[in-house]
């Protein structure tokens, strides 16, 4: 997959993990980008790691879900350090 799918990918799992997400988690469209692109590394590696299923295919639902929850987690992180940085 290229660097620009890649950033469309960690883009798009990015805007999914906000929806999926209840709250809000603040920022804005570049902030989304980092988490999803962040999110998406993650998924791939723990899901190579984990499940021999990577980062293969921009058209893969595989690649999807994998870049989707990595996404899902780094923002649930994103969450907990910026909620921890507002009640101090």
């Amino acid at each position: 997959m290229g660097f620009l799918a890649f950033l469309i990918l960690g883009l798009i799992a990015g805007a999914i993990a906000k929806l999926i997400l209840p709250g809000d988690q603040g920022g804005g469209w570049i902030a989304t980008l980092v988490l999803g692109v962040v999110g998406a590394l993650l998924g791939g590696w723990v899901g190579s790691a984990v499940f021999n299923v990577g980062l293969e295919e921009f058209w893969s639902i595989q690649t999807w879900l994998v870049a989707i929850a990595g996404a899902l987690v780094v923002l649930l992180i994103w969450g907990f350090i910026t909620k921890r940085k507002a009640v101090h």
